[in-house]
């Protein structure tokens, strides 16, 4: 018997690996494929002839509009594995949701990161120059304590009279939350001015603001949750990551980024010793923590949420998704053809996942029932709102309307039938629920979130 479950376990690790290189390969080929049409486009189709045929169609160019502080911005902040704009050519983590309103920025952090981390990049890239990891943190884990430098920021006069808007999708979520913390502590050298109310709400999609069961089946160790076990999909990524940032190939980081740069591990600075250094897990983010799984895990995001509050002045929004069901008692996918192929393997595990017995409990009155419902990447009640160690004050919300006018301090939240990645990469696979989905976001951050009256008018928008 303990052959055969080991066989078994082997064969799903294989298919896992399969499924996530395929889907890896099909995002980097169809931003390829992307780019090389947009290439041959501009290349029979010169710009004089495109203001020709606009003119005759009486068209005008699209213009951004100006990110002036006229109308608070709204930021979308990506989860793991993702990107943002100027990454995998023209490709939108967001499947173009951004360009529904004119005041959005898609910021690209690390994709594999610590969520402090990218908490200070994301600071960074806002407010303009260079990243500074902190100190005493850089210190702990071995990195530097600076990182890339923004000669501009994307919204230089971010204060608490121009806040902003923040929507996070999956680990997103935990990033924006950890930074309204940093905001409120005053964690930034040479900005004692910061405070929570610069944020101006929170959107979390399917946001992992509890942990999730998942990381233990992709490898995290339930009794040590900072270690990974010695196989399993995590270990097969570590050794990829490792690699492509040891060989540092110029354009292959600029079409995407793992976000270590200062760990310095390419092999100009660690030469073979340290690639051998790195992948015997001696050194480097994999060895020392910080990088995102460990934030993942329900232990990780109970010690991350101890330091987290619900600010008063701030409206929080959550939208949970789950693809599972009860039948007969019993907690199983809903759909066979709905869940996309990444994910179906791990829904069906997740609905079975049981604690090891031997460990305590990770919060009083846990129980594997409560973390049976998922997306294929997070359990439902993680994403509902902050649960754990301490719940924050709740409203769940059936129609809309019942939550208007909205009241800060507190998080409504909404429970929608729908896949971890349904609303990102691919906008057709949604269909018409991907537009009521965006366009309900950036109609309550327009009309419903604010702290003037009346709220401030968008430039396309009668008075």
């Amino acid at each position: 018997m303990p052959k055969f479950l080991g066989f078994l376990s082997l064969t799903e690790l294989f298919l896992s690996s399969i499924v996530h290189l395929l889907f890896g390969l099909y995002i980097f080929s169809t931003a390829v494929a992307w780019d090389l049409s947009q290439a041959l486009t501009s290349f029979f189709r010169p710009t004089s002839f495109n203001a020709s045929v606009e003119e005759i169609s009486g068209r005008k160019p699209s213009m951004e509009a100006t990110i002036d502080g006229s109308v608070p911005p709204i930021v979308l902040v990506h989860g793991i594995f993702g990107f943002g704009k100027g990454r995998l050519g023209g490709l939108s983590y967001f499947a173009g949701a951004e360009k529904k309103d004119g005041h959005v920025l898609v910021p690209d952090l690390g994709s594999l990161t610590s969520i402090h981390d990218r908490a200070r990049e994301l600071f960074y890239y806002l407010k303009g120059g260079q990243v500074d990891y902190g100190e005493e943190h850089s210190k702990i884990y071995g990195h530097s304590q600076f990182g890339k430098i923004y000669e501009q920021g994307n919204y230089a006069i971010w204060d608490e009279h121009h806040p902003i808007h923040f929507v996070g999708h999956s680990a997103g979520a935990q990033v924006i939350r950890v930074l309204q913390q940093m905001l409120s502590d005053k964690e930034f050298e040479g900005y004692e001015n910061t405070s929570e109310d610069w944020i101006l709400s929170v959107t979390s999609l399917s946001g992992a603001l509890n942990g999730t069961t998942r990381t233990y089946f992709d490898g995290m160790q339930p009794e040590n949750w900072m270690l990974m076990k010695p196989i399993c999909l995590l270990q097969i990524s570590r050794v990829g990551v490792i690699i492509y940032d040891w060989l540092n190939i110029a354009w292959l980081k600029n079409y995407y980024n793992f976000g270590f740069d200062h760990f310095n591990m390419e092999w100009t600075k660690t030469g073979i010793l340290g690639l051998i250094d790195l992948l015997l897990g001696n050194s480097g983010p994999f060895a020392t923590g910080d990088w995102i799984l460990p934030d993942l895990t329900i232990e990780g995001t109970i010690k991350l949420n101890s330091t987290l509050r619900t600010f008063p002045n701030t409206y929080y929004f959550s939208y949970a998704t789950k693809m599972t069901k009860k039948f007969m008692g019993i907690t199983v996918p809903s759909s066979i053809f709905g869940i996309h192929p990444l994910l179906f393997i791990r829904v069906l595990q997740m609905t079975m996942w049981r604690r090891p017995a031997n460990l305590p409990l990770p919060y009083k009155g846990y129980r594997d029932e409560d973390w049976e419902h998922n997306d294929g990447a997070l359990n439902t009640i993680s994403m509902t709102h902050p649960r754990f160690p301490v719940e924050h004050p709740s409203h769940l919300v059936v129609d809309d309307s019942e939550c208007f006018p909205l009241q800060p301090g507190l998080w409504y939240y909404k429970i929608i039938e729908a896949d971890h990645i349904f609303f990102i990469i691919n906008r057709e696979r949604a269909g018409v629920q991907f537009d009521l989905l965006y366009d309900g976001i950036f109609q309550r951050c327009r009309k419903h979130a604010f702290r003037t009256s009346p709220p401030p008018t968008l430039p396309n928008q009668h008075t």
